[in-house]
């Protein structure tokens, strides 16, 4: 459940291009890719199962109440009906479904208006009982979605299409950081910290209740769904480093796996693609689906959980039908501007047993890295700010898009010294009433 319900529209379609872009530098590249796309979404998943069962929201806290609020709207919002839900309806309907329709319905909008009333129809469907999700999910989709997915790469391994070429220029100089954030656009590691509670419910479910076990049982799940997601991550950036000759630099991955199957099957080749695409996005869209309904219902439960799911499958077939290129083009900034945070709220996480209950140690490095991540998501946007031309000189990596690390580890030790400080302030103030009192 845990593999199928990360892997999704853009888990097929941008390693793909990725694969493509870096040529002979695919190595460093997919590394990169990996680190973020399977590396973080592992320990965000270990995180959760670690952290005593607590969500997003009981982490975010720790940082200031307020934040505890916002930041998990803003995650959610942005895996579900903003961005990565309206994505697996576009995605699985310009690669499995639009090649099948006439060429009438093809070039018009309503092709996509009524797919996308169909898509979500049937997520509204899945979605209503999420107890059975679990079953739904892992029992009969995944299945079939990795039996295709096989199909794919093996055909792929033994009948390259081409030789790996050179490398476009963004990859030229620093194949490993471009590959990094590129694995942003998974969506992934923020999914991760979502997905683990509904792993931890799963696992509730079936009796299990020790705080250690679930841990345990976590980590296993999130080896397991990590292992394949790499497998199938380095599978496919091959298929498309070396589709170049035979297909050219396409401009998105949804193109080129379009034509990488075509010319692997011939005439089945949309058939098996359209079967792969179809069931990675219906998985993404149940789970982030039921995951945003249950925490919107949470937090605010005057409106059922059944409400929820109308209103968020309803924005999400209005924003689908804008079109795949302008939904990932409106994400990159978002991405880039909250996806450093969320790695630095897993990394502090994970460290709880060394840190203890020190939330100063979150509040500093949250801070340092919000601002740097900040202005990073408006030069995505295409909006420089002056302190950007600050940084870009005199901070370490920020050229490589890796400018708030450094800004992360101050911050987190800034932190860490204002709470000893505050514990020995209080210690004396103790020590100072006792001496009074006597």
């Amino acid at each position: 459940m845990l593999f199928a319900v990360f892997f999704g529209a853009g888990n097929l379609i941008f390693p793909l291009s990725l694969g493509q872009a870096s040529g002979t530098n695919l190595l460093p590249a997919i590394i990169g890719f990996l680190l973020t796309g399977v590396g973080m979404p592992l320990l965000g998943v270990i995180a959760i199962g670690v952290s005593r069962n607590e969500d997003i929201q009981a982490i975010s806290a720790r940082v200031h109440p307020l934040f505890g609020l916002l930041f998990p709207i803003i995650i959610y919002l942005t895996i579900g009906p903003l961005f990565a839900v309206p994505r697996t309806a576009t995605v699985s309907y310009e690669i499995g479904v639009s090649p099948f329709l006439p060429e009438a319905l093809k070039t018009s909008a309503w092709g996509m208006v009524l797919y996308s009333i169909v898509f979500f129809a049937v997520t509204y469907w899945l979605s209503l009982n999420p107890g059975k999700v679990v079953d739904r999910i892992g029992m009969i989709l995944t299945p079939i979605l990795l039996f295709v997915l096989l199909v794919l790469l093996v055909a792929t391994f033994v009948n390259p299409l081409g030789v790996i070429q050179t490398p476009l220029a963004a990859y030229e100089s620093a194949p490993f950081f471009k590959g990094f954030k590129e694995g942003y656009l998974t969506m992934d590691t923020i999914c991760a910290v979502i997905f683990g509670m509904i792993v931890i419910e799963a696992i509730r479910a079936k009796g299990v209740e020790s705080s250690r076990s679930i841990a345990k049982v976590c980590t296993k799940a999130g080896l397991i769904a990590a292992t394949g997601l790499a497998v199938v991550y380095v599978g496919l950036s091959y298929a498309g480093a070396t589709s170049v000759i035979p297909l050219g630099h396409l401009d998105n991955g949804g193109q080129i796996i379009t034509g990488v199957s075509q010319l692997q099957f011939g005439v089945y080749g949309s058939f098996v693609l359209g079967i792969a695409v179809l069931f990675a996005c219906f998985t993404t869209s149940i789970g982030l689906v039921v995951a945003c309904s249950a925490y919107f219902n949470r937090i605010y439960p005057a409106i059922s959980y059944k409400t929820y799911v109308a209103i968020l499958t309803i924005v999400s077939t209005l924003i689908s039908n804008v079109g795949l290129t302008q939904i990932i083009s409106f994400s990159v900034p978002v991405l880039a501007a909250i996806y450093p945070i969320v790695i630095v709220l897993i990394a502090l996480t994970l460290l709880g047993a060394v840190l203890g209950k020190r939330n100063s140690v979150y509040t500093w490095s949250v801070l340092f890295t919000g601002i740097v991540s900040f202005v990073d998501g408006f030069n995505a946007a295409g909006i420089e700010l002056t302190i950007s031309k600050i940084f870009a000189e005199y901070l370490p990596l920020y050229s490589l898009g890796m400018g708030w690390l450094l800004p992360a580890i101050v911050g987190a030790l800034v932190g860490y010294l204002l709470s000893i400080r505050q514990q020995k302030l209080a210690v004396i103030e103790v020590e100072v009433k006792e001496k009074t009192a006597a």
